[in-house]
């Protein structure tokens, strides 16, 4: 007979009831404790139950303490591209502000896909979150699972008012309009268009910003060349541009991480930045700092967003739509 490796028995999982035995309380004060009220606890017995629960690692039942809250304490969000340096800014930012209020935040990401965020709405609603964070890739999308679950939303990330909904963005029009206005400004006179390309329908704020600041300017507008939202997608573009008889002396890209590509491409194919042909660009990433040249930005107060976004989710701010000003951060790819 084959002697068996002897396993030690598994550690008993502490109870409310372990810790309020060893800091000689009842089992509703360590729940006043741990939840937070709805009485109040003596400094001294509230340490006392702290300190049991740090030497029994005891863990409070999530579900349990759900169900009593009537809250998941919970919020969900998802995003179109957790890669994206923007999203996980933005995501990061609203963690923060969510968390200073006692939520947790699952994040989702639907890679740009109407059925893959259709699904995390789904799934979102029936986990019972207590609210829902989206940056959708429509201009409308599908939100009736978690109105039918009265489950609050709030549009992250969108430029438009939602009736019905709260929604938080960025002015990307004048955004748009501060990048041609400033690339103008360096006596730029052929200003092209770099547009990121969304899933759904509608016309991009920063395309109709552009035009606009094009035609304040007295100028013809330049190419508009339109590509996916990634890194290689702009290295593409700057590659092709580089090989054109007819490229423009300027751009305005519509995000840090087209600009980013295209960077790469001018560089290996000999076209300087900004001597050459000059960027602009849309969001504010720590890519945009960190890339050679720097690259002028358009920054989004991401942490006002995602706070206002919080407060709207929560009920502690208003709930219609809100609009934030980006602003134009100058480096060197314009040739300030």
């Amino acid at each position: 007979m084959v002697a068996m490796p002897h396993t030690p028995a598994a550690k008993p999982t502490a109870t409310r009831k372990d810790v309020a035995r060893l800091a000689g309380v009842s089992t509703a004060v360590v729940s006043y404790v741990v939840n937070g009220g709805p009485k109040k606890v003596a400094p001294a017995t509230e340490a006392r139950v702290r300190d049991a629960i740090a030497v029994l690692g005891y863990r409070p039942n999530a579900a349990a303490r759900a169900l009593k809250l009537g809250s998941s304490e919970m919020l969900g969000m998802i995003v179109p591209d957790s890669t994206n340096p923007f999203f996980v800014m933005l995501a990061h930012a609203v963690e923060v502000a969510a968390a200073e209020r006692g939520y947790a935040l699952l994040i989702a990401n639907s890679d740009a896909s109407v059925a893959a965020e259709r699904r995390h709405v789904e799934s979102f609603a029936s986990r019972r979150v207590d609210g829902v964070f989206l940056s959708s890739v429509l201009f409308e999308p599908d939100l009736r699972d978690l109105e039918s679950a009265d489950i609050p939303v709030v549009l992250l990330n969108h430029s438009a008012e939602s009736p019905g909904f709260a929604s938080v963005g960025v002015d990307l029009r004048e955004g748009a309009r501060a990048a041609v206005e400033h690339l103008a400004g360096h006596g730029h006179r052929d200003i092209g268009l770099v547009m990121g390309t969304a899933t759904g329908g509608g016309l991009d704020g920063r395309e109709v910003g552009w035009l606009e600041g094009i035609r304040a300017a007295g100028l013809v507008p330049g190419p508009v060349i339109r590509a996916p939202f990634h890194r290689a997608d702009g290295y593409r573009v700057g590659l092709e541009l580089a090989a054109s008889a007819n490229r423009p002396t300027a751009l305005f890209a519509s995000s840090d991480i087209l600009a980013v590509g295209l960077l790469r491409g001018f560089h290996e194919s000999g076209v300087r930045v900004p001597r050459d042909i000059a960027i602009v660009s849309f969001d504010g990433s720590p890519e945009a700092e960190y890339s050679w040249p720097g690259l002028t930005t358009l920054a989004q107060p991401i942490a006002q967003m995602a706070r206002a976004a919080v407060e709207a989710l929560v009920g502690e701010g208003p709930t219609a739509h809100r609009i934030f000003p980006p602003t134009l951060v100058r480096r060197a790819s314009c040739g300030c």
